[in-house]
């Protein structure tokens, strides 16, 4: 499972409601010769989609390269729907959530003008197996996919497809509640067949989406023209904008003050990420409503506490740490980029019903920490090397010291920090600050890969602390099978009250994404998806 998706904010990562959709199904959009100037803080990962595991990727090739389903192109909770895309409709389920069944939509070509063909998901998964992609997991429960991943050799006996009807079957070893949400993964749009198994950056494959990237530069820059095979596409997905301009033009900024300038003075339309912690105010109580729009991202931030080692393998020590951590504090080290938190599932999560079991009490947490009398009082704190994430580790440091511990705190480039603080034979794992967006808005997606003792790996481990309790794994797995509805989303609440009882996190905040534009731009009409971030057919010159 992927660690985070960055907003650069990442983190992030990761939402505006539009109007009734203009500008959706075929036809021509409303600035046809304008071009759309906008800057990144980093080039994505990829412009690959089988590769790319951030949200920098999935902003710049949604709207390019398109898997079987997909979300609602709509800011907000609206925008978690799941929607046919390049499939007909939504997957039939049956053998007890082990086999789906999807139509390709027929008519549909790349902008090369080659056929989509059914044979083309089963090859573009193959693809990303034989890549090694970072998205891999997502699609090894497919009968035969594991040990194709492993071997290189053979096909996936799990998918079998008919060009002439447009059927994909997938047939997977588990029931699965969740595989309909891998099914709208970047991962696993579909691309021509021949497309090579290593990383396309330099040169994007041919594209379904009403846009296809053209002229990258590796780094640098890289621009978008109309698919010319759009015309056909459109028709046959009328429900997926066509896009407003014929050419986007996105370079990168390394400096986001200079981004912020930049957009203030119309030299460029908008900046994806958000505006510096020491812009941020300033910008919004400038812009907010006119320029400036802030959404909730589908995220949490938190301090992880490894369960299995002393202190914190004591309940009391990490409730206690939750009643001394102020989210409030927080929120002001952020400067207003967070709202503050004490669950394990944010607002627009399906199951996420708001509560607080420690309201922050300095004193209680004391006398806690006094009953339990830890005999292990030497704790290293984790935390990596860009602000505010540097800030918050020192105040989390602070804290603990405030209850009576002696604290080392290790701050690491962010660039390996999570390979680190993966590795179990990395010493003096004791607690320290992550955060998490999503792959896909399911609840599972925030308790398998992090709170169930299945997902405690040696390396590549996204279960920081160490958790592994028998009720809450055995409720993991029975979730997990089942597809969402209702009843689940009920359940999943009360998995996060019982999650939370035992504490082996100090949650403090769900992340905000600031979108900043030129006074050109009609922000009222721009979506900012909680998947994929700023849609780019939604933006529109006034």
């Amino acid at each position: 499972m992927k660690v985070f998706r960055s907003s650069t904010s990442r983190i992030v990562v990761i939402a505006l409601i539009v109007t009734a959709l203009a500008g959706c199904g075929s036809g021509a959009g409303s600035d046809q010769g304008r071009v759309l100037r906008g800057t990144y803080i980093s080039f994505p990962d990829y412009l690959d989609p089988a590769l790319s595991f951030t949200l920098e990727g999935a902003t710049a090739m949604h709207n390019t390269y398109i898997p079987l389903l997909t979300y609602a192109p709509k800011s907000g909770k609206a925008g978690t729907a799941l929607i046919p895309a390049l499939a007909e409709d939504l997957p039939q389920i049956d053998q007890g959530g082990r086999r789906y069944t999807l139509f390709l939509r027929p008519g549909l070509e790349y902008s090369d003008g080659t056929p989509v063909r059914a044979s083309d998901f089963k090859f573009s998964i193959e693809r990303l197996l034989r890549a090694n992609s970072g998205g891999s997991t997502f699609y090894t429960g497919i009968v035969g996919a594991a040990r194709f991943a492993e071997t290189k050799k053979g096909r996936i006996g799990g998918i079998t497809t008919d060009d002439d009807s447009g059927k994909i079957v997938i047939r997977l070893e588990e029931p699965s509640g969740v595989f309909s949400y891998v099914l709208a993964l970047q991962f696993g749009a579909l691309l021509p067949p021949g497309t090579p198994a290593e990383d396309q950056t330099a040169n994007p494959p041919p594209a379904t989406g009403p846009y296809m990237i053209t002229n990258v530069r590796p780094g640098r820059s890289w621009e978008y023209e109309r698919n010319p095979a759009w015309e056909a596409n459109g028709e046959a997905l009328p429900d997926w904008p066509d896009g407003h301009v014929d050419k986007i033009k996105l370079e990168i900024r390394s400096n986001p003050i200079v981004q912020v300038d930049e957009v203030e003075q119309g030299k460029v339309d908008w900046m994806k990420n958000p505006p510096p912690p020491e812009r941020y105010a300033e910008v919004r109580n400038r812009f907010e409503g006119t320029q400036f729009r802030e959404e909730p991202v589908i995220s949490i931030y938190y301090f992880w506490m490894n369960t299995q080692v002393p202190p914190f393998d004591d309940p009391r020590v990490r409730r206690a740490v939750n009643y001394a951590v102020d989210p409030e504090a927080l929120e002001r080290i952020f400067a207003g980029t967070l709202t503050g938190t004490q669950q394990v599932l944010p607002p627009l999560m399906p199951g996420y019903s708001k509560f607080e079991l420690y309201p922050h009490n300095l004193a209680k947490a004391k006398k806690l920490i006094a009953a339990a009398d830890p005999a292990d009082r030497d704790i290293t704190v984790w935390t990596f090397n860009l602000a505010p994430s540097d800030e918050a580790g020192e105040y989390y440091e602070q804290v603990l010291r405030q209850l009576g511990f002696e604290t080392k705190l290790k701050v690491i480039d962010f660039t390996n920090y999570f390979t680190v603080i993966g590795n179990s034979s990395t010493p003096d794992l004791d607690t320290g600050f992550t955060n998490w967006l999503l792959d896909y808005p399911h609840p599972n997606d925030y308790f398998a890969p992090q709170l169930s003792g299945e997902s405690i790996l040696p390396n590549g481990n996204t279960n920081w602390a160490m958790f592994d309790d028998p009720q809450v794994n055995a409720k993991i797995r029975e979730l997990g099978r089942q597809q969402l509805g209702p009843k689940q989303e009920r359940e999943y609440a009360a998995l996060d009250r019982m999650v939370m009882r035992e504490a082996p996190w100090a949650p403090f905040g769900n992340l905000t994404l600031g979108t900043f534009v030129a006074d050109t731009i009609d922000l009222d009409k721009l979506v900012v998806n909680p998947v994929y971030g700023q849609d780019l057919t939604s933006f529109e010159f006034k």
